[in-house]
């Protein structure tokens, strides 16, 4: 059977990646971000390109893959998630991107796809998204039965801890029966040290590492570089000597991360896009006086060594920290093609059994006319 899928807000391809390694073909993919676009094109699929979600119609997807309204297998997708997210200063009000999750639902309701996997920020659910998860709820909660799960990434074998919001629709007149993935590492995550201990250092000269791609160092001052120097794993600002804190942070309680190393025998806080530099959060390498590159960044958010991320140092870094973990779209891609063959096998059980059950009823009347026919 041919499991298809067109991805929205495909970014640098994760939850693309994740879903073709557990068997879909990605029919079309698109992001308003051209870099991010490239990087998709060279590790997930050619079927891409540059298109904005409140412009582009579900027609047009159906055109360019050739597949009519309630054919796709899955629609994928994670809208922009900065809005909602809880580092974002001054609330879920005035930020035009939440909107695009009315986007996301328009072009469900037009596709109609058999299965549709939203992703967001954790905050999704709560105070800070609510709103906007009841509105897709009321869009396509009479045509599709919608889950919602909160997961902690490491949970399934990220090297981080990354917590999500993901929601899955299944069409409702489609008598499928999904089982959203179960855990795979609750009980021993993956740390730092597992996933980079055969990473080398990068060059000290600030280029590429000449066999792993975007494994380069970020420029760091001399101060912070003397200030790396006293942090040690896991701990953050509040190590530092008073002479080099922040003033603000001679005051403040908040945000203890910043300036912060990374544990060995630990999984990483989230990753966000500003991974480069430790001031931003627990983003200094676990031994080296130096933040972690792209590619330990990449290799924390579960890429494979290999995976290479196309733009400038600005654009590696966002698509790196608003990536989807591979292996996420590879329990869910997984999980839901098990449902969809449960559900086949079923009907063809019920099928056999009443083609089995229609032909002794036949025969029992051919018989009975037969004997009639000798009496008379």
């Amino acid at each position: 059977m041919r499991y298809t899928c067109i991805e929205t807000f495909c970014g640098a391809g994760g939850l693309g990646s994740g879903l073709k390694q557990a068997g879909f073909e990605m029919l079309w993919a698109f992001d308003l971000n051209p870099a991010a676009v490239k990087t998709y094109a060279e590790n997930v699929s050619k079927n891409v390109e540059v298109a904005d979600a409140s412009v582009i119609t579900a027609d047009e997807l159906l055109m360019k893959t050739g597949l009519k309204k309630g054919e796709l297998t899955v629609l994928s997708g994670g809208p922009p998630c900065q809005g909602f997210s809880k580092q974002k200063r001054g609330g879920e009000n005035g930020d035009d991107r939440n909107k695009l999750v009315i986007d996301y639902a328009r072009l469900v309701r037009g596709l109609k796809p058999k299965v549709f996997i939203m992703e967001n920020v954790d905050m999704f659910k709560k105070k800070r998204g609510k709103e906007y998860l009841d509105k897709l709820k009321l869009e396509l909660g009479k045509s599709y039965d919608i889950s919602v799960h909160e997961i902690n990434c490491a949970d399934y074998g990220v090297p981080q801890t990354r917590k999500r919001v993901i929601i899955v629709g299944i069409r409702n007149n489609l008598n499928l029966k999904f089982e959203f993935p179960q855990p795979t590492h609750s009980l021993r995550w993956v740390t730092v040290g597992e996933a980079l201990r055969n990473i080398p250092e990068p060059p000290e000269n600030g280029m590429d590492h000449p066999d792993y791609p975007n494994h380069s160092l970020a420029k760091i001052s001399e101060k912070n570089k003397e200030r790396i120097k006293y942090v040690p794993q896991g701990s953050g600002r509040k190590c530092l000597p008073r002479r080099l804190q922040l003033p603000c942070h001679k005051k403040s309680t908040g945000w203890p991360d910043v300036y912060g190393r990374l544990s060995f025998d630990k999984p990483a806080s989230t990753i966000t896009g500003g991974f480069d530099n430790f001031t931003r959060g627990r983003f200094a390498h676990p031994t080296a006086h130096r933040a972690i590159t792209s590619r330990e960044a990449a290799i924390l958010q579960g890429f494979h060594p290999k995976y290479s991320f196309f733009g400038n140092k600005g654009e590696v870094r966002k698509q790196i920290g608003n990536a989807v973990p591979p292996v996420i779209g590879k329990v869910l891609g997984e999980s839901i093609i098990n449902s969809i063959v449960n559900m086949i096998e079923k009907q063809e059980k019920v099928e056999t059994i009443l083609s089995s059950e229609g032909g002794e009823v036949f025969g029992q009347i051919q018989d009975q006319s037969k004997g009639r026919r000798s009496v008379g």
